[in-house]
């Protein structure tokens, strides 16, 4: 099983697995709320892969802010 995205290329855009668990935690259940997800065509069906996956395009920062 290949899981995407990798945690190597996630740990390219967030320097700390902390961080990217806790912002990956929070975003998820705001998905799971509205079911907005800032992606076009998520692989994920779960929230926090679709999380991950709007961290690898960019679309969610560190600081939590989202990328227009």
């Amino acid at each position: 099983m290949i899981l995407y995205p990798s945690i190597d290329s996630l740990m390219d855009r967030i320097d700390s697995k902390y961080t990217l668990a806790t912002l990956s935690a929070k975003r998820a259940r705001v998905i799971q709320q509205t079911g907005n997800v800032y992606v076009d065509r998520p692989k994920s069906v779960k929230a926090v892969g679709k999380a991950l996956e709007e961290v690898m395009d960019g679309k969610l920062l560190a600081d939590g802010m989202i990328e227009d």
